[in-house]
């Protein structure tokens, strides 16, 4: 398998399998998918949701359960992911946009909740620090942010050795070598990860009241930083 030449058809070429890829690829996947809607607070409520980065809709259907009768807009920049959460979704009360994040119009305080499950390593430092004052208009007073992703900065000895671990992991489950192969150069191309401790700070400078981990495994982490 090959990289494509924009993120956008990256994802669009295995947009038929992503869960499995990503169960398999990515270390405490489900453990990390569930923590975006089970570490909410017990007594929040949300009316209107944005799935930032969407993918095939994981964290949108785990959402669902809890808020039946929210608002929700989902938001990729593959065509083929959006078009399988308007067949898995069919019915839902649900708003698509096809959009990198620089060319959306995020809405000012719209919405009560913005999930960013393994979308947010795709932007560079200097672009969190951009989005980030974003998210923090367009969420409600009260509003909350849920985000769960790698967090380690690139180039760094710690992430040299979480890149040996992740080796390890692929490999147990493909063999071949094909698929790290394939992960190793979609890294290098397209996957800016920060340290969470950085992403904090630029999270309180934006204006979030605060910022706290949920669930943690390494470099593995869920946070929520609350308006």
């Amino acid at each position: 398998m090959k990289i494509r030449e924009t993120l956008a058809a990256e994802f669009d070429q295995f947009s038929d399998n992503y869960t499995e890829v990503m169960t398999r690829c990515v270390p405490h996947y489900l453990r990390l998918l569930s923590s975006l809607s089970e570490c909410l607070p017990d007594d929040f409520s949300a009316g209107t949701i944005l799935d930032l980065g969407c993918g095939s809709g994981n964290a949108t259907a785990l959402l669902l359960k809890k808020f039946p009768d929210a608002e929700y807009t989902l938001l990729d920049a593959s065509s083929d992911m959006l078009d399988l959460c308007r067949k898995r979704f069919s019915g839902k009360n649900m708003t698509y946009h096809r959009s990198y994040f620089r060319d959306y119009t995020f809405p000012e305080g719209y919405f009560d909740l913005v999930v960013a499950g393994f979308s947010l390593h795709h932007l560079d430092s200097s672009e969190k620090q951009w989005i980030f004052p974003l998210l923090y208009k367009t969420l409600k007073k009260d509003g909350l942010l849920t985000c769960s992703d790698m967090m380690v900065k690139k180039y760094s000895a710690e992430h040299a050795r979480l890149v040996e671990e992740w080796r390890t992991f692929i490999n147990a489950n493909y063999p071949d070598g094909e698929k790290w192969a394939w992960m190793e150069e979609h890294h290098e191309a397209y996957d800016w990860p920060d340290d969470y401790g950085d992403q904090k700070s630029w999270l309180l400078d934006a204006g979030f009241g605060h910022v706290d981990v949920k669930w943690r495994e390494d470099h593995w982490v869920h946070f929520i930083a609350g308006k």
